[in-house]
C-alpha cells in the first residue's frame, strides 16, 4: 500500500514503539508537505531516521495528530482489514454475553481508534470521533451491514471530540427510522433507552457488572437511594433483588421517564419511586430530614472534563461523598463512581476518602470497580480505563 509517510521528531518515537497508540502534533516533523496531508488520511509513521513505527490515521490540525491502527505495514486499511477487526470484536462480545446488547467496539482497545459502536440487537448506535473514522465510514458500513444486518444505524456524531477534530456535529439515521425508545436487555431486566436523544449512545453498558454487584448488596434491603439514576440502571437492579423501597434521583425529566417506563415494564413500580431534583439539593433536604438508607449509590456525570478541572473535580467528589455518607446508615453500603478519564484512581479514592472523613465516618473498601469487559482497556492508554467505582461499608 502506497501511503504518505509522517516522520517524528528525534527521540519522540520511544513511547510509540512501546505500544502507545497516540502521537501528538509536537512530536511530528510538521513540514509543508505534512501540513497539507488530508484530515484523517491513512499514513505510515516513521522514526526520525526513517524506521517504520506503524500505520494509522493522521490529522495535521489536532493535538492528537496520529492514531496508530497497526504497528505493521499492511497491504491496505480497507474492508478486509476492517472486517478482521470487527469479527474479532464481535467474537469477544458473543463469548462474554448471551444477549446482543453490548459495546461492540471500544475505540483504541479494539484496534479502531476513535470509533464507538454500541449494539442494541438490530440497532447500532455509533460515534465516529475522529477524521480517520469519518473517511473509513463507507467501508465500515459495508462490513457492519454484512456482519450484523442492522435495521437501523444511528450516527451520534454530536460529540465534543468531533469538534476537536474539526468535524461537523450531527445526528444521522441510516436505514429504518428507529422507535423513540428501545428495550435493553441486561441482567434479566428490560430497561428502556433513547438512542437518538439520550446521553452519549443512550445507555451505559459499562456499568452492567456494577449494576449486578450492587444488586447483591441491595438484596432485601429496606431502602436504597440511587443518585444520578439516569434511566434507572442501579435502581431497578436493586428493586429486582428485593429492595423494598428504592428512590432514584436525577435532574433530567426525560431520563426519569425512561426509568419509570422500565419500572412498569418489569413490574417494579411498587418498590421504585423517582424524584426530579438537583442531587446536592436533594441530599441536603434528606440530611435535614435525618433520612438514612441501607444502600446509597452515586454515579454522577463527569466532574472532570479536562485536566485543568482535576482540582475542582476532586472537590466535587469529596463533597458528594460527604453528603452521601450522611444519608447512609451505620453498616450500610455506599458506592461512588467516576467516569472522568482524567481523574486517576488514586486521586479519586483520596478525594472520596476525604469526604467520608469530613462526614466523620470510618469505612472499608469492599470493591474497586471498573467498566464491564465489553469495554476493554488499552494497556498503554490509561484514558481508556475511564470508569472507576468504589464500594464502601460505613461504620
Amino acid at each position: 500500500m502506497s501511503v504518505p509517510s509522517v516522520r517524528l521528531q528525534p527521540q519522540k518515537h520511544v513511547r510509540i514503539q512501546r505500544g502507545h497508540p497516540w502521537i501528538y502534533s509536537n512530536e511530528i516533523v510538521m513540514d509543508e508537505a505534512t501540513k497539507k496531508l488530508p484530515r484523517g488520511g491513512i499514513v505510515s509513521f516513521e522514526t526520525h531516521d526513517r524506521k517504520i513505527l506503524g500505520m494509522g490515521s493522521f490529522n495535521p490540525h489536532t493535538l492528537i495528530a496520529g492514531r496508530i491502527f497497526t504497528p505493521n505495514i499492511v497491504a491496505a486499511i480497507d474492508e478486509a482489514w476492517i472486517e478482521t477487526r470487527l469479527q474479532n470484536a464481535l467474537a469477544l462480545r458473543e463469548r462474554l454475553l448471551d444477549v446482543p446488547f453490548y459495546r461492540l467496539v471500544h475505540a483504541e482497545a479494539d484496534g479502531l481508534p476513535g470509533l464507538i459502536i454500541d449494539r442494541f440487537d438490530d440497532i447500532l448506535c455509533i460515534q465516529r470521533n475522529t477524521a480517520g473514522m469519518d473517511l473509513l465510514w463507507p467501508a465500515l458500513k459495508t462490513v457492519l451491514t454484512s456482519l450484523l444486518h442492522p435495521k437501523s444505524i444511528i450516527l451520534r456524531n454530536d460529540t465534543f471530540a468531533r469538534k476537536l477534530e474539526g468535524l461537523p456535529t450531527e445526528i444521522v439515521i441510516e436505514g429504518q427510522e428507529p422507535p423513540e425508545t428501545i428495550p435493553v436487555l441486561e441482567n434479566g431486566l428490560t430497561y428502556v433507552a433513547d438512542v437518538r436523544g439520550g446521553q452519549k449512545t443512550g445507555w451505559y453498558f459499562d456499568q452492567r457488572d456494577n449494576h449486578a454487584l450492587l444488586a447483591t448488596y441491595a438484596k432485601d434491603a429496606n431502602s436504597v437511594l440511587d443518585l444520578y439514576t439516569h434511566a434507572g440502571g442501579f435502581a431497578l437492579a436493586a428493586a429486582k433483588a428485593g429492595a423494598r423501597n428504592v428512590v432514584g434521583v436525577d435532574s433530567s425529566e426525560l431520563a426519569l421517564e425512561l426509568a419509570k417506563k422500565a419500572a412498569t415494564t418489569n413490574k417494579l413500580d411498587k418498590p421504585c419511586s423517582f424524584v426530579r431534583a438537583d442531587v446536592f439539593e436533594e441530599l441536603d433536604r434528606r440530611i435535614a430530614a435525618r433520612e438514612k438508607f441501607d444502600v446509597v449509590i452515586a454515579d454522577p456525570p463527569p466532574f472532570v472534563k479536562t485536566r485543568k478541572d482535576i482540582a475542582s473535580g476532586a472537590r466535587g467528589y469529596r463533597k458528594l461523598a460527604k453528603k452521601a455518607a450522611a444519608v447512609t446508615r451505620a453498616q450500610g453500603f455506599l458506592f461512588i463512581a467516576s467516569c472522568s478519564h482524567n481523574m486517576d484512581l488514586q486521586t479519586f479514592t483520596e478525594s472520596v476518602a476525604a469526604g467520608l472523613n469530613d462526614a466523620k465516618r470510618t469505612s472499608r473498601i469492599l470493591h474497586t470497580c471498573f467498566a464491564a469487559p465489553d469495554h476493554p482497556t488499552h494497556p498503554y492508554l490509561t484514558q481508556s480505563a475511564y470508569l472507576k467505582g468504589l464500594l464502601f461499608v460505613l461504620d
